[in-house]
């Protein structure tokens, strides 16, 4: 039983530890993928999709705050509350930072989405309990972050002066495939954590895997800053 309990949290640590470099890429745009968007005239309904649920899906940054902000949810309701806000947030800023023209310096922005990583660890932790005395609204936060990643996809399809014809339409099914491959990755991680959570190694290793996504987070958030001042 205890090797496999430690099998179990190796495994889920794992997961975390390959967000490590894979963060540094969350929002890369591949050259097929780049070259439809810039080459697309029209509606596109199901290839928009397509790229939206495989943006969220290799998405590291976007999944790692998930992960953090499920980490310690046991109800099912408490989990759709929090990824519905992180989902209207992201949406929100998607949408009016693209059709509007809202731009924001990618890294700064990505260093952002960085420290949401940290944040959220930093909360599981019971960090601002221990060392302010108070506990922020972590509904609020969830949703506030979740505005700043949907900036950094909006800054990211800015680049490519994606034509006009279609746009709204294509935004709204990106955003549907958005929410597609996040609740196809979502689930992965909760039978994960359901597993786990069977197991003594949650509590015992609980404190590494949220010390590790903040490790994520701040390497992320070093090398987008490096990014910004190297380029300025």
């Amino acid at each position: 039983m205890r090797s496999k309990s430690l099998s179990l949290t190796r495994f889920f640590i794992l997961i975390c530890a390959f967000g490590f470099s894979a963060t540094l890429f969350a929002h890369g745009v591949d050259d097929s993928t780049k070259q439809f968007l810039l080459a697309n005239q029209g509606v596109s309904i199901i290839p928009y999709m397509y790229i939206g649920a495989k943006h969220m899906v290799t998405g590291y940054d976007h999944l790692l705050f998930l992960v953090g902000v499920i980490f310690f949810l046991y109800r099912s309701k408490d989990v759709m509350v929090y990824v519905t806000l992180f989902t209207i947030g992201h949406s929100l800023t998607l949408m009016f930072g693209v059709l509007y023209d809202i731009a924001m310096n990618p890294y700064l922005i990505d260093a952002i989405i960085g420290f949401s990583i940290i944040y959220k660890g930093f909360d599981n932790l019971g960090g601002f309990k221990r060392l302010f005395g108070f506990q922020p609204n972590t509904k609020a936060a969830v949703m506030i972050f979740g505005l700043f990643h949907g900036f950094g996809l909006a800054t990211k399809i800015q680049e490519f002066e994606i034509p006009k014809e279609g746009l709204f339409e294509n935004l709204i099914a990106f955003n549907v495939g958005v929410e597609l491959g996040q609740f196809s990755a979502l689930i992965l991680v909760l039978i994960a954590l359901s597993f786990w959570r069977r197991h003594p190694s949650f509590l015992r290793f609980s404190t590494a895997t949220n010390a590790l996504l903040m490790s994520s987070g701040v390497m992320l958030v070093g090398f987008q800053l490096t990014g910004f001042f190297t380029t300025v």
